[in-house]
């Protein structure tokens, strides 16, 4: 029987900065909504990703101005594992998307960029803001954070249990 695909995957490179904040605005958001949506697990992951490293300190301050908390993230790397359960992933750049193909037998039906949804008139990439100020972090977060209405609107179109 095949595991149930009831989880949203966030990816990106390292899963320290970019992903892990994209993980927990999407939480945020979905727990705000009815059901089925607010059901819906979230997670991060990275296409190059080791386990166990902790969020950015930069990630984790830009984040905690929205008044979510992200001190206890652990990295992790993309998997069979993860993918099985996965409905959707999000990619914050294409490479990511790219990175599925090696995951043929579990990878989602549902793979876009986090920033598809909003339209042609948008960058649909969100670049990396490892090793810059907390400005990049910031802008990093606001990018994606302009994102989550349009993943809303997209997931209650889609997602059926």
């Amino acid at each position: 029987m095949a595991a149930k695909r009831d989880s949203i995957i966030v990816l990106c490179t390292g899963n320290i900065c970019r992903s892990p904040m994209g993980e927990r605005l999407l939480q945020n958001a979905l727990a705000a909504e009815g059901a089925p949506l607010n059901e819906i697990k979230v997670l991060s992951a990275g296409v190059a990703a080791w386990h166990g490293d902790p969020a950015s300190p930069n990630a984790v301050e830009a984040l905690a101005k929205t008044g979510i908390e992200m001190k206890q993230h652990a990295s992790q790397p993309l998997s069979n594992a993860i993918l099985e359960k996965a409905f959707l992933v999000l990619g914050m750049t294409e490479s990511h998307l790219l990175a599925l193909e090696a995951f043929p037998e579990t990878k989602p039906a549902r793979a876009h960029l986090f920033r598809e949804f909003l339209g042609a008139d948008f960058d649909s990439e969100i670049p990396d803001p490892y090793g810059q100020n907390l400005r990049a972090y910031r802008a990093c977060l606001d990018s994606m954070a302009e994102a989550i209405p349009s993943i809303l609107d997209y997931l209650k179109s889609e997602y059926r249990p």
